[in-house]
């Protein structure tokens, strides 16, 4: 059965500009923490992941392609700001 998680957290890759995102994090009865891989197969499987954007609205995340390689995206994502970097660091 498919579940819906809130995220509230990320963790980057590392310092350099394209600024990647090595996994998502959130709270439910514990913290949570999952890597992208993860996290994309969880939500081809069926599960939701959603956060709050940088002006206050509830927005999925889902999985895009570009150049074969598989990324996450919340649905009002532009270009900038980023919605999943704009949250805080993990523990």
């Amino acid at each position: 059965m498919a579940e819906t998680f809130q995220v509230n957290c990320h963790k980057p890759d590392n310092d350099d500009p394209d600024r990647r995102i090595q996994g998502l994090g959130g709270k439910g009865s514990t913290q949570w923490y999952r890597t992208i891989d993860q996290l994309i197969s969880l939500i081809e499987g069926g599960d939701k992941f959603w956060t709050v954007d940088t002006k206050g609205n509830s927005v999925w995340i889902n999985v895009h392609t570009r150049n074969g390689r598989k990324y996450l995206k919340t649905d009002s994502d532009g270009i900038e700001p980023n919605n999943l970097l704009a949250l805080p660091r993990c523990p």
